[in-house]
């Protein structure tokens, strides 16, 4: 399996030249990663997946964030459908041909008809639950989870961009996605959108609940902290990613 070069993860950056079938903005993003034994995380992965690295090195991502002008290509946004809260849990990996992307382990909603859908069509592990921000506290209690995952972060300026090769860029820039039907099946979807400006936080409250709630062990404090104030998103169609080959869902 190759492991991805620097041009490779460069090319993910460039748009599909397929039809876009989803509009989402994504705003006041916050990236909290904790480093782990890579084993830990390739354990988890399907077939076709390998962990991805940063100078030996791999982590687990928890990230809070809000949902905008969520709609298909075709129908406009509703209110009460399209804006909505999204926190989650996510790993680095890389595919055979070398692209890299991220890995979901978990993806807590606090809109329904969103949680229902992004399963179905998306196969993605996403998780009803009760969402609340105040300023800057972000609060999130899975369903069936007694307590509550809390999060206070300096709100973000955004006026930096990841350098190319850095620890940020291989956090940030991410724009594959992979996941698994139910038959064993793996997908791959591409997502498009300019590369996201930051800044380094100061977290006061970085609750790891949602980790552990994947049953995975982190000790300490994030080693990385950054905001975003956000990006508008296109999403690309869902494909077969096995053996190299792309085919429509």
């Amino acid at each position: 399996m190759r492991l991805p070069t620097l041009d490779d993860r460069l090319a993910v950056r460039k748009r599909p030249d397929t039809p876009v079938v989803m509009f989402q903005t994504w705003r006041n993003l916050l990236f909290l990663h904790w480093k782990i034994d890579p084993e830990t995380i390739q354990a988890r992965l399907p077939e076709g997946l390998k962990v991805d690295l940063h100078e030996g090195k791999t982590y687990l991502g928890l990230v809070p964030f809000f949902m905008k002008k969520v709609r298909p290509r075709f129908l406009p946004s509703a209110p009460w459908l399209s804006n909505f809260m999204e926190l989650n849990v996510r790993a680095y990996v890389h595919d055979e041909l070398g692209r890299p992307g991220v890995w979901f382990f978990s993806l807590d909603c606090n809109q329904p008809i969103a949680v229902e859908l992004a399963r179905k069509f998306f196969h993605l592990p996403y998780q009803h639950a009760r969402m609340e921000s105040r300023g800057s506290d972000y609060d999130c209690q899975r369903k069936g989870r007694p307590e509550t995952a809390s999060y206070n972060f300096t709100p973000p300026i955004s006026d930096e961009v990841a350098e190319p090769g850095s620890l940020e860029f291989f956090l940030l820039e991410r724009y594959l996605l992979f996941s698994e039907t139910r038959s064993g099946r793996l997908k791959c979807g591409q997502v498009h959108h300019p590369p996201y400006t930051f800044t380094k936080t100061c977290i006061r409250d970085a609750d790891p609940s949602p980790i552990l709630w994947e049953g995975f062990q982190i000790e300490g404090s994030p080693v990385s902290a950054l905001v975003s104030t956000g990006v508008e998103v296109e999403i690309f169609p869902l494909r077969d990613a096995f053996s190299g080959t792309e085919k429509e869902r």
